[in-house]
């Protein structure tokens, strides 16, 4: 077993969060459920709150809801915490519920973006939100986190407004805006926060509510690791470099290569270094016309390297990443090079102009919760349903009630946090970090015994023990020196990193000792699988697919040809056959009849015609018919993002010249929806469509009746169906078996909408058997 995370390699000791003195208020105790009404503090005797809450959820009181997390936190150092849960925004009047905080608003729009849980891929709304009852749509503005915040400051605007979440988080910079096509600000500037908590936040939290219940100022908090704030004057004490230092976007003798080992990087940075401080002329002068910028080195610098716990990096103005997709991509790529806890440097960004122009500063990443520390998070007081305000008249959640996300998770347990595969499409890694945090057995067992114990309807069945990633648990850098000081993307690809612990027995050991307990009969693994991994260690891929596996196990493949897959960072088909042969071995072996459901992405970054008509013919050839299909997301920060938005690859480096790699976006609606048609070929709806995509490609021999093409030369009569006789020669659609449930996608790394999936985006598929 790997040792838990050692904070003592990272620059400043982490405070541990148990270790502050409560705050006063502690002496009323436990609540059972954070209260939503004057009539629930009434009943706790308290006279007002001092933190307050606001969601653009339902309120369940369980560990994977991020707002009950922050709140039994916050109650645990002391302090009344209320919530106010989806609350009508056209007017402050809901944001007086609970009347005035005496400390701060917390803001966030919720577990999910909310402008992708209201619009689908193709930018049409949802009808349904899996975080309100009844699964209703509607009951959460768009852009919600800088609404809400407009509201909490129109009904008390005296109160500091902290925010939050996972919207904030991706918003955190300058970052392109896919439902308006255009870059939009820093969500600091847009909401007026007065401090923005970015990745998980407990320990930024606990830090921030203290020194507020000081009485400090919140202008004066500016030391907090992963907090951004505006500031109008440059801090005294910083060392200040450009951007263009750290990875210049232009003639530059080479780019830093983030798949370097620790060695070469150290190396190639001091030559850097010193190749730019022994410029005379203008530091980055691009090769191509226009030229809107001049970047100069700092004088400072010359000589001399700036401890990197007092050096900012400016990154090009929110203005400059506007109008000029080659400086986007090179602040995309520099913010994702400074993320790592251990070495990242505080990032800053200029918004606005002449006499309005502000700074966006963001501090370095929160450094990461120990073993104990994640311990005492999970350990806490949660009711583990939702609130009952949400009950029917005899107390039960189902029906009208009912808040589909809770159904999802209910029987589920979270173990670990943070994702090291780096998925370029995935938020997980931009929010929650690569460095993985790993619960004790001991605290899993005793959430385990408590769902049992307490969860209304628990019949043996756990439904999960994962994460972001099924089998991460507990995987990590062998050497804390080496992780602290590691700036790769990924620690997966293009190949394992040899640094990386792949011993999978801790998760061996944990999945043996749940399934003991009394009471359980059977612990399920939902969450995607990282199938690179797993067959390092073909024991446990064993004791997965013998025990844990229900009849279908989801992994994420995302798709089949090199050119899309290295635009996403994602291993090779081949990875895939060789986890398929075990999984096959194993289940034959304990006399099981189980099955892989695949997951793929349409239209990402990357993906050419061909590559997705290769995609389809594997996919017949496998045997593989969609149920549903998701094209390829762009979530805001995403690296993928970027690709999309500039036609650029952040990940070879940024150029204005050929040296530059373009990358083939897709856009338009009848090019992404050929991609999704092709992953659906059997269905009658697409072949139109895809007989004259195939005639325009040169493929039409793929149109026929036979076993060997793609799509029959024939249309069904009836638009919904197949007809009700076989033509001869033609290809009978073979029955497939019906996958039970509700299977969603996990490319934004948003639970419980994405529950599971290893960073994985697309749909199930259905095995022909």
């Amino acid at each position: 077993m790997n040792a838990p995370i050692d904070v003592s390699f990272f620059p400043r000791a982490a405070k541990p969060l148990a270790s502050y003195k409560p705050y006063w208020a502690r002496r009323f105790g436990t609540a059972p459920f954070l209260p939503m009404s004057r009539a629930e503090m009434d009943a706790l005797g308290w006279d007002s709150c001092d933190v307050i809450l606001v969601t653009g959820d339902a309120y369940v009181d369980h560990p994977s809801f991020g707002m009950a997390v922050i709140g039994r936190v916050l109650e645990a150092q002391g302090f009344r915490v209320g919530i106010i849960a989806q609350p009508d925004w056209h007017s402050a009047d809901a944001f007086k519920a609970l009347g005035r905080p005496n400390l701060f608003w917390g803001v966030t729009a919720g577990n999910m973006d909310s402008m992708i849980n209201r619009y689908t891929a193709d930018r049409k709304i949802r009808s349904d939100d899996a975080y309100t009852p009844g699964d209703e749509g509607g009951k959460r503005p768009d852009r919600a986190a800088i609404v809400y915040s407009q509201r909490c400051r129109e009904a008390y605007r005296d109160v500091p407004i902290v925010l939050g979440g996972i919207e904030g988080s991706l918003r955190r910079i300058a970052h392109y805006d896919y439902w308006s096509d255009k870059v939009r600000r820093s969500i600091v500037v847009d909401s007026k926060c007065d401090l923005l908590l970015y990745g998980n936040a407990e320990r930024a939290l606990v830090e921030v509510a203290h020194r507020l219940a000081r009485r400090e100022p919140v202008e004066q908090i500016t030391d907090v690791r992963g907090t951004a704030f505006v500031r109008r004057a440059s801090e005294p004490g910083w060392m200040e470099i450009d951007s263009t230092e750290v990875d210049q976007p232009g003639r530059v003798d080479a780019h830093l290569n983030p798949y370097q080992t620790t060695g070469e990087q150290a190396a190639n940075t001091t030559d850097s270094i010193a190749a730019s401080a022994c410029q005379t002329g203008d530091g980055g002068q691009f090769d191509a016309e226009p030229q809107p910028l001049r970047f100069v080195p700092n004088p400072a610098l010359r000589g001399r390297t700036a401890p990197r716990e007092r050096t900012v990096i400016r990154l090009p103005s929110y203005e400059q990443v506007k109008r000029d997709a080659v400086l986007y991509a090179h602040a995309n790529r520099v913010l994702h090079l400074e993320t790592n806890p251990g070495n990242a440097r505080a990032l800053v960004q200029a918004h606005g102009e002449g006499a309005t122009a502000r700074d966006v500063w963001l501090n370095p990443p929160p450094i990461p919760l120990t073993t104990a520390e994640m311990d005492w998070v999970f350990d806490l007081p949660y009711a583990r349903s939702p609130h009952p305000r949400y009950a029917d008249e005899r107390g039960r959640h189902d029906g009208a009630t009912k808040i589909p996300a809770w159904e999802m998770i209910r029987f589920s347990v979270n173990i670990m946090r943070g994702c090291f595969g780096g998925c370029t499409f995935c938020s997980i890694t931009e929010h929650e970090g690569r460095i993985i945090q790993s619960r004790s057995e001991d605290s899993i067992v005793r959430e385990v015994e408590a769902m049992r114990d307490q969860v209304q309807g628990f019949t043996g069945v756990v439904s999960d023990l994962g994460g972001p990633t099924a089998n991460m648990y507990r995987l990590g850098c062998k050497s804390p020196q080496i992780e602290a000081a590691c700036r790769k993307p990924s620690c997966v690809y293009p190949g394992i990193c040899s640094n990386l612990t792949t011993n999978h027995d801790p998760l061996i050991g944990i999945y043996r000792r749940v399934r003991k307990l009394r009471g359980v009969k059977k612990v399920l693994i939902g969450s995607g699988l990282r199938y690179d991994l797993a067959v390092k260690s073909p024991a446990y891929v064993k004791e997965l697919v013998q025990h844990h596996v229900g009849g279908y196990l989801k992994i994420a493949p995302e798709h089949t040809e090199a050119g899309p897959l290295s635009k996403m960072m994602k291993p090779g088909i081949g990875s895939y056959d060789r986890f398929k042969q075990l999984f096959d071995k194993f289940s034959q072996e304990a006399g099981k009849e189980q099955f892989l459901i695949p997951y793929f992405i349409a239209a990402h970054p990357g993906t050419t015609d061909e590559d997705m008509l290769n995609l389809a013919l594997w996919l017949k050839a496998h045997g593989f018919r969609a149920d549903q299909v998701q094209a390829f997301y762009p979530s805001p920060m995403a690296t993928a993002t970027a690709m999309y938005h500039t036609g650029l690859n952040p990940l070879k480096g940024i150029h204005r010249d050929e040296r530059g790699e373009k990358v083939d976006t897709v856009k338009g609606e009848r090019r992404r929806r050929l991609h999704k048609a092709l992953l659906r070929w059997h269905d009658p709806n697409n072949w139109p469509l895809l007989r004259q995509a195939l005639k325009d490609m040169g493929r039409a021999d793929l149109i026929g009746n036979g076993r060997h093409h793609l799509i029959p030369t024939w249309q069904p009569l009836d638009e919904g169906g197949y007809r009700s006789a076989r033509r001869k020669n033609s290809t009978p659609a073979r029955p497939t078996r019906p996958v039970k449930g509700r299977m969603l996608t996990q490319h934004t790394g948003l639970p419980p909408r994405a529950t599971g999936g290893a960073g994985g985006g697309g749909k199930p598929l259905k095995k022909a058997r």
